[in-house]
């Protein structure tokens, strides 16, 4: 497999996955965590939307070209990576809201976050030859708009 074939057939739709369950995951997990104050609770919400959200990405990548015209390779592949890396990307900031005290459990998430956000830019440098500051400022930028209407839907709820 040559460079540009892994690059699209693999890199790309796996970071488009990374990108969506690190970011769509957000709203619904935080949003829960601020209405409910029970971490047990944001878990759960993280874990259905982890899991939906990487089934639907799938389906998506899968559906969305059959690869024989733009060399994308195989449709199922390609939406096997893409949702197993939003499940993943979904994921990484659930675990945290096993810890059973909130602030903690909140903490810890926020953290979380930031570690997939930088691990995110560094990707788009690596293999995309972004720059790593403007990557990491457009993840943040989403990842906080994100963030902040999920804590405001439940702080409102």
């Amino acid at each position: 497999m040559t460079q540009h074939a892994f690059l699209l057939q693999r890199v790309q739709p796996a970071m488009v996955g990374l990108i969506d369950g690190s970011l769509s995951t957000l709203a619904p997990i935080f949003g829960i965590a601020f209405y409910t104050h029970k971490p047990h609770a944001a878990f759960v919400a993280g874990l259905a939307t982890s899991i939906g959200a990487g089934i639907s990405m799938a389906y998506s990548e899968g559906l969305s070209d059959t690869g024989e015209l733009t060399g994308r390779g195989s449709p199922m592949v390609r939406g096997s990576i893409t949702g197993v890396g939003t499940f993943i990307g979904g994921i990484l900031h659930t675990l945290p809201f096993l810890i059973p005290n909130y602030h903690t459990a909140i903490l810890t998430a926020a953290i979380v976050v930031c570690f997939e956000l930088v691990g995110l830019a560094a990707i788009r440098w690596r293999f995309f030859e972004t720059s790593f500051a403007k990557s990491l400022l457009n993840l943040v930028v989403g990842g906080t708009v994100i963030a902040v209407v999920g804590a405001l839907v439940g702080t409102a709820g």
